[in-house]
């Protein structure tokens, strides 16, 4: 063998050596850190891990609940990757979890694909109406996020009007489409450190979508279980304004973490906000509201930064909020960058202006409130809708 090929050889050996791997010990240890929601112990004293195995290309592991209509499956994983991470350090990578019910539950007899088991916290996006800037808000939040250095998705669920495509300044962007065992798998665009799913890759944008709303739902959940997501931290949802099948396919679908509410100041805007909060607070759907964000809580021309025009009130979300009991997580001015990011694909957020850090203050209190909510209460569960 040539100098050459020794060098190589040498190269691969070290970067081996080079990569923590992780004993079936410091493993199980992270792992007893799990408490089931509904039985009260942790995953590993119920005899849930049957498998583990940790090499150069991460940890695997199988758990066994003891039957497949497990509610809280989706969420446990989520949490074990969470939990890894936080009790093993960032060197520790989940490279797959299996899960092997021991009895299988009704028709339930096919192997079917986990749907989003590397997402660990899914945020749905919300607003009572249109044109308080939603898209805008989890477009820059979602960048945000993604600025602090968390693995970061965003779906577009605003079937009927998707404009996060032209956010991203990718409205000629076509998804590419792998196929493996007899299912296509559609691969995210990756931009701005963003992953990002929307209809609007998949029409023409001078196209109006008119569809039903069961077509809108399916396709949701194509771009929900055929989206090739991998590793998140957070997953953002934008949903359509108000209450539609689009939010209850979602909240079936997948355990969403919690929800954040957009509204701008404006009575009107405000009125419909409560809709929005009350609708996921309703003992149907159950999701944790995280907060409000109010946008355009004031207007601050750019020659004049330090001036504020409340031209849609004054601190009506900060006030519903104190009403609703729930965080006001954000007050996003009016700024013409905002806009003018948005209309060229090229978002407030990536900069340090005055705006951009003020997504930036937003994506953290975001995380300290998903933190928060995933420390004080039990995870989320899809909603079973039986007629």
């Amino acid at each position: 063998m040539s100098w050459h090929g020794l060098q190589i050889r040498a190269n691969i050996h070290w970067i081996k050596n080079c990569i923590v791997m992780f004993s079936k010990e410091q493993i199980l240890k992270a792992l007893s850190k799990i408490i089931h929601p509904e039985k009260g112990k942790d995953i590993v004293t119920l005899g849930m891990i049957s498998e583990i195995e940790s090499s150069e290309n991460g940890i695997s592991l199988t758990i066994t609940p003891e039957k497949s209509n497990d509610p809280f499956i989706t969420s446990i994983k989520s949490t074990i990757v969470r939990t890894i991470k936080d009790v093993l350090g960032s060197d520790a990578v989940i490279n797959e979890i299996k899960v092997q019910p021991k009895v299988m539950v009704g028709k339930q007899q096919e192997k079917q694909r986990e749907i989003l088991p590397g997402v660990t916290n899914i945020i749905a996006v919300a607003s009572g109406k249109g044109g308080v800037g939603k898209t805008t808000i989890a477009v820059n939040l979602s960048i945000s996020l993604a600025r602090k250095g968390y693995n970061v998705g965003l779906l577009d669920a605003d079937v009927f009007g998707p404009s996060v495509p032209k956010m991203f300044d990718a409205e000629k962007y076509r998804p590419e489409v792998r196929r493996e065992n007899n299912v296509d798998y559609i691969i995210p665009l990756t931009k701005y450190g963003v992953r990002v799913l929307s209809t609007g890759f998949f029409v023409d944008p001078a196209d109006a979508v008119i569809w039903r709303g069961p077509m809108a739902s399916n396709f949701l959940k194509q771009l929900i279980t055929q989206g090739e997501w991998g590793v998140l931290d957070y997953l953002l949802v934008d949903l359509p304004p108000g209450t539609s099948d689009i939010h209850l396919t979602l909240v079936q679908e997948v355990p969403v973490t919690g929800a954040i509410v957009v509204s701008t100041p404006q009575e009107v805007a405000l009125a419909d906000a409560v809709k929005g909060i009350s609708m996921f607070r309703s003992d149907k759907i159950d999701v944790p509201v995280l907060g409000l964000v109010e946008n355009m809580s004031w207007f601050t021309p750019e020659e004049l930064p330090e001036n504020k025009y409340y031209i849609f009130g004054k601190e009506g979300g900060k006030k519903l909020a104190e009403k609703m009991k729930v965080p006001l997580l954000g007050q996003i001015p009016l700024v013409q960058s905002i806009c003018e990011g948005s209309d060229n694909g090229q978002p407030v957020a990536l900069g340090d202006s005055l705006t951009g850090n003020a997504f930036m203050a937003l994506a953290g209190e975001l995380i300290e409130r998903v933190n928060k909510r995933n420390k004080d209460k039990r995870p989320t569960v899809k909603l079973q809708i039986t007629k």
